[in-house]
């Protein structure tokens, strides 16, 4: 549901994939966010465009942090933020689909092409900063 208990066999995926790479002689580079988010949070309060996500995000990445930071010297937050919220509030090309006429991609029923962008990235780069904010207190 994008909060709670944290699967214990996701987070086993992960650390085998990291050992992996370091056993090969890979630095990890990890990416904590790349067009996807819980369908649940996006369900309760239409994720990127309430600043509700700000604080799920940041105990998001607070668990990676805490669960991979041994090994990862490299994090990327959020991939891509211009893209994602053109692609996904602005043409509805990439989930939750959002625009409005004449920007629309693909059909939308939902969205406001000249608004939502804006205020997505705008919580993006509040939970970029949290995140942030969250390494440098906790895990540098």
């Amino acid at each position: 549901d994008g909060r709670g208990p944290v699967n214990p066999k996701g987070l086993q995926y992960y650390n085998n994939l990291i050992n992996e790479l370091i056993n090969n002689g890979i630095e990890p580079h990890v990416t904590l966010h790349n067009y996807d988010l819980p369908q649940a949070l996006e369900d309760e309060y239409e994720g990127w465009l309430s600043r509700d996500v700000i604080k799920d995000f940041t105990n998001y990445a607070d668990v990676c942090f805490r669960e991979f930071g041994d090994r990862v010297k490299y994090w990327t937050t959020v991939n891509e933020p211009n893209i994602f919220a053109i692609g996904s509030y602005d043409q509805a090309i990439t989930p939750p689909q959002r625009c409005s006429p004449p920007f629309c991609v693909i059909e939308s029923t939902k969205g406001n092409s000249t608004f939502e962008p804006y205020l997505v990235v705008h919580h993006v780069l509040l939970a970029h900063s949290s995140a942030v904010r969250l390494y440098r207190r906790k895990y540098r």
